[in-house]
Parts: structure tokens; sequence; C-alpha cells
């Protein structure tokens, strides 16, 4: 059996696509953490609980509804968003010109509510959700075994994350959102509704994390824990990557899901806190993270 520092290679490739997987998931969710912190300044806590409402969304919609995967993946974030955007219009926008400490607060509240009340109505035994049919099995590379549905999701995220770089950074659209949160004044003098701007902004960024939530649904069980559990070390992901920087969001997330799987291989017991030892050693270094303004 081939072996690569005394390490079977389908062990060590096997190791490395849960961590892309694992990072996958990290740049998505850190993405849209980033976007709504670098347009509308806000912690956003609740972010995790969203992501586990897009997974139960798609789970009630297979079970109540018996809508199948590819219809969630779209009706799932659309109901996420909105909702979102009604916690923006009703509660976060009083918050703007607040500090930050106020935002994460209430945010962390949301987060406990929403959780609160998934728990009460499902406990908190995991709920599976079955891999559609069309994304079933796997292939042989030789190497290593690639399940279809994993690399469906790999490849999701990618694309995801790439335009959503794209339509925030080349974009009109998103010279607008970047002008309004500088001079929100003087885009509105452009005849710009700020207020909906920002609103579509809110719902575009939770919206992700649903996406995320749905795609997570085959791989993980659907419980109300499920975004509590990632939550931090999503905010680990977007703080090394840099508050409020779109691409430093992308590729921390993708890097240090790779660098949780080599972990695993070489030294298990350190797999759990590796991302916040970087942390630390980051913020000593580069207090504003590797791609954040102030370097």
């Amino acid at each position: 059996m081939t072996t690569i520092l005394g390490i079977p290679i389908q062990a060590l490739f096997g190791q490395l696509l849960l961590g892309l997987i694992n990072g996958a998931f990290y740049a998505m969710l850190s993405l849209g953490l980033a976007l709504i912190f670098g347009l509308l300044n806000i912690v956003n806590f609740s972010h995790g609980a969203l992501y586990m409402m897009g997974a139960f969304v798609a789970w009630l919609l297979l079970n109540e509804m018996g809508l199948d995967y590819w219809t969630a993946l779209i009706v799932a974030p659309i109901v996420v968003a909105l909702f979102g955007m009604v916690l923006e219009r009703t509660m976060l926008c009083r918050l703007y010109k607040l500090d930050n400490l106020y935002g994460l607060l209430l945010t962390f509240g949301l987060a406990l509510i929403i959780e609160g009340v998934f728990r009460q109505l499902y406990g908190i035994s995991g709920m599976p959700y079955a891999v559609p049919s069309a994304l079933a099995g796997g292939w042989n590379l030789g190497f290593m075994y690639l399940p279809i549905y994993r690399g469906w999701v790999v490849l999701a995220s990618v694309v995801l994350c790439l335009g959503s770089w794209l339509l925030i950074e080349k974009t009109k659209l998103g010279a607008y959102l970047r002008a309004g949160t500088e001079n929100a004044t003087l885009v509105q003098a452009f005849g710009i509704n700020v207020p909906l701007m920002i609103t579509l902004t809110y719902g575009f960024g939770v919206g992700l994390a649903a996406i995320a939530g749905v795609l997570a649904a085959p791989i993980y069980s659907v419980n109300p824990l499920m975004g509590s559990n990632l939550i931090i070390v999503v905010f680990a992901v977007v703080v090394i990557g840099g508050m409020g920087s779109i691409m430093g969001a992308i590729v921390t997330g993708y890097l240090l899901g790779l660098v949780e799987g080599l972990t695993k291989v070489f030294y298990p017991e350190a797999a759990s806190t590796v991302i916040f030892v970087l942390m630390g050693i980051v913020l000593l270094i580069k207090p504003a993270g590797l791609f954040g303004k102030g370097n």
C-alpha cells in the first residue's frame, strides 16, 4: 500500500476531502458573515441559527410537502432570506449607528431564540435527509473514493463564493453597496434607495447561510444544534481572513478546512483547536487579518 510520511494515501486523501468539505461550509458561512459585517457593520451571531434554519426548511419541505432537494435548494434560501430581511427591518436597522457590541448581543439573543424554538418543536436528536438520487454513489479514483454528493458540495460552494465575490466587487450593484456603506447620504442623492439596498444585502448574506444549510443536510444530521456547533469556528475564520474581507473569508475558509483535515491525520489531538491557535498567531502578527484593511 502506498504511503506518504507513513500515512496510507487513501487515508490521507480521505481526510483532505473531509477538510475540503468542511472548508466549503466555512467559506460559505464566513462569506455571509463578512458581507454583512463589511457592508452593514453588524456582527451577525445569528448566522449559525439561520444556517440551521435553511437545513430545517429543506427537511420540512421534503417531509411535509414532498418537495425534493433541488426545489429546497431554491425555496429554502428565499424563505430564510425573507425572514432575515424582516429581522433587519424591524430590529437590526436601529443599531447601525451604535457600537458593534449592540448588534452582537441582539443577534446572539436572536440565535438563542431561533435555536430554542426548533429544539422545543423537534428535540435535539438528528433527523436524516437523504442524498438526492442524481448525486448518489461515488467514483473510485484509484487513490481515493470520491462520493458524488461531496464533490457536488465543493463545486457548488466554489461557484457560489466566486459568484458572490464578482457581484460585490465587479458590478455596478456592488459599487452602489460599497458606496452606500461609506456615505449613504451621497448615494441617496443619486436616487438610490439605500435602506432597501441594505435590507436586500442582509437577505443575501443570510440566504447564503441557508444554501449552506441545505447542502449540509444530506451530510450531517438536521438538528437545532448544527449551527451553534459551527458558528464559533466560522467566526475564527472571518477574523483570520480579515473582518469584512469577502475574498479573505473565501480563501481562509477553504485553507483552514484543509489545515484541519491534515491535522486530523498527523496530530488528531489538535484538530479541534488548530484553527484557534492559528487565529491567535495571525492576530499577533496582523491584527486586521490576512486580507483585512489596516495591515
